[in-house]
């Protein structure tokens, strides 16, 4: 489990491919190694992933071909940065909220506004998740907790502050790229509740 609460962006050194897996080399921090254990997980771009190895400040992860297919690790180029989260561990702080690591989906980043007093981006997302995008609600986006805008049909506002900014890899991503999006769980159970009592009292054309 995760708080959404990136702690740091660290810089992928190596992607090495296999039949059917690639291996990211990424260089994370010495604070963030500190009993990191072969088999702990850590939260990359949100996606939780198996330390496999460590060699010289080096993390190795392991990604297998479903995973690659279904989230934007695939992308990843030697030189990138990823957003890393060691995984929550009992009387740590939760100042974001609970998130499995588990992508759901990705969202194009369909639109990047900013000045010097606002940092926006414009997120499109497949109208079946829309479902759980509430305004004012939780969404994780590359591993981040962050609070929804403004929310249409298809697609929904983050407004970023410099802090964030600072800490993740949100500020590289530009217009037409994907990023990693976990739908909050407790927002997905409440709306698929809901919608089947609805359905169950009223018919399914509800």
């Amino acid at each position: 489990m995760f708080t959404g609460i990136v702690q740091a962006k660290c810089e992928v050194m190596a992607i090495h491919t296999k039949t059917g897996m690639y291996t990211f080399e990424i260089a994370i921090d010495e604070s963030l190694r500190e009993g990191l254990q072969i088999g702990a997980s850590v939260a990359t771009n949100g996606v939780c992933l198996t330390v496999t190895q460590e060699v010289n400040g080096h993390v190795f992860f392991d990604v297998m071909e479903e995973t690659l297919s279904l989230t934007n690790l695939v992308h990843l180029q030697v030189g990138d940065w990823v957003n890393i989260e060691r995984s929550l561990t009992f009387g740590c702080e939760i100042g974001g909220h609970i998130l499995s690591g588990h992508v759901h989906t990705q969202a194009i980043l369909s639109e990047v506004s900013k000045t010097d007093s606002h940092y926006n981006l414009e997120l499109t997302l497949d109208p079946q998740w829309m479902n759980y995008i509430l305004y004012k609600g939780f969404v994780g986006v590359n591993g981040c907790s962050l609070t929804v805008g403004a929310v249409t049909e298809n697609s929904f506002m983050l407004h970023l502050i410099t802090e964030t900014l600072r800490l993740t890899n949100l500020e590289q991503y530009q217009q037409g790229d994907t990023l990693n999006i976990e739908i909050d769980s407790q927002t997905q159970a409440i709306v698929d509740t809901v919608e089947r009592v609805l359905a169950q009292r009223f018919g399914h054309n509800v």
